[in-house]
């Protein structure tokens, strides 16, 4: 499902009005552009592999993998079937692999229904997705935004708009999670669209 044209507009006119320092990252950054990423499991095994190792390292395993599963794609079916040490040896730490075997038991099973979390609240989907093995708030952050398109998620834990709501507001040091959402409660029902302007001011 695509994020509606006219909600967008409206969230970020509701910005502009709402912060005037996010008017001026807006002004700056341009037009709202996120695309959502149509395959769940797939963002979810991206977001499992990327935890924790840089951007560059987290493509290169990307790509490993993508090689490895070949014209089938990346599925629950596949991952299931490729054993422990065959992820280890395209870059996977054993954890990691662990917990993307739970995935795939957990969708191929049917205890995590991927298509029917649209359906569920947000906090309802957090605790769905919590479940798994390695999978915790952050990535089901990153989940209800970039996969569900749910335009009013604060990703208190990510650390790039903590970084850069601490200089947007020039404070002293990090945001801690209470004052990511004081700040954020003006943005309200636009987090989201809020915080992909504070990843994108880290840019400037």
């Amino acid at each position: 499902m695509a994020l509606s044209a006219a909600e967008i507009e409206r969230g970020v006119k509701h910005l502009r009005r709402a912060d005037p320092v996010l008017r001026k990252v807006i002004r700056r950054a341009g037009p709202f552009t996120l695309k959502l990423r149509h395959d769940r499991f797939q963002a979810l095994v991206f977001s499992i592999l990327s935890q924790q190792i840089s951007g560059k390292a987290a493509a290169a395993i990307r790509k490993k993998l993508m090689d490895r599963v070949g014209p089938d794609g990346l599925t629950p079916e596949n991952m299931a079937s490729l054993p422990i040490e065959e992820l280890r040896s395209i870059g996977l730490s054993k954890q990691k692999a662990s917990y993307i075997h739970d995935l795939a038991a957990r969708v191929r099973e049917g205890t995590l229904p991927l298509r029917g979390l649209a359906r569920l609240p947000d906090d309802d989907v957090i605790e769905a997705l919590v479940q798994v093995k390695g999978i915790g708030v952050w990535t089901a952050h990153m989940f209800l935004i970039f996969s569900l398109g749910r335009l009013d998620v604060m990703p208190h834990g990510d650390y790039g708009v903590r970084s850069a709501i601490q200089k947007l507001y020039a404070l002293q040091e990090l945001p801690d999670r209470a004052t990511c959402h004081r700040i954020a409660e003006p943005w309200r029902p636009y987090a989201s669209i809020a915080a992909w302007y504070c990843w994108r001011s880290l840019d400037f």
